[in-house]
């Protein structure tokens, strides 16, 4: 493993702990040259899910596009990051568990909102406005007389 600092190739294992309701080990690794700490983490490697997206291209399911689409989202919100992890670690979860190895964004979108939806409605709210690509202020409003309905 690579320190993230010095690019030093050895370093020793302080903690191994369960994470994410042991699906994933966190590792606290030290660098033996810089001394600096750094984590990891290891999960079991699964066949890979093909994502679908609305060009028809296809490419791997990608973690990181996920948790960076929720974060855009959820920025000056009361959302913390473990609650965003929270939400990507259930949808890959479901992906996962899926027996199709074929998903489509829409399908994952869909995810997304129902899992925003119990944290942050505003934050909902803004991915949905950018996932269902808003046309005007008409079918913005259907979306928000949709939440108010629900409550």
């Amino acid at each position: 493993m690579k320190c993230p600092f010095c690019s030093y190739t050895e370093s020793k294992v302080i903690d191994s702990r369960s994470a994410d309701d042991g699906e994933r080990i966190r590792r606290r690794r030290e660098c033996l040259k810089c001394g600096k700490r750094f984590t990891t983490h290891e999960i079991i490697e699964t066949v890979p899910v093909i994502v679908v997206k609305r060009d028809k291209s296809r490419e791997s399911f990608d973690r990181n596009k996920l948790t960076n689409g929720l974060v855009r989202a959820c920025e000056k919100r009361p959302v913390s990051i473990d609650q965003i992890d929270a939400i990507v670690s259930a949808i890959e979860g479901k992906v996962q568990a899926s027996l199709d190895r074929e998903i489509t964004t829409q399908q994952i979108g869909e995810m997304a909102m129902e899992e925003l939806r119990k944290v942050d409605e505003v934050s909902y709210v803004r991915f949905a406005s950018v996932y269902r690509s808003f046309k005007d202020i008409e079918t913005f409003m259907d979306e928000l007389n949709k939440l108010l309905k629900e409550k």
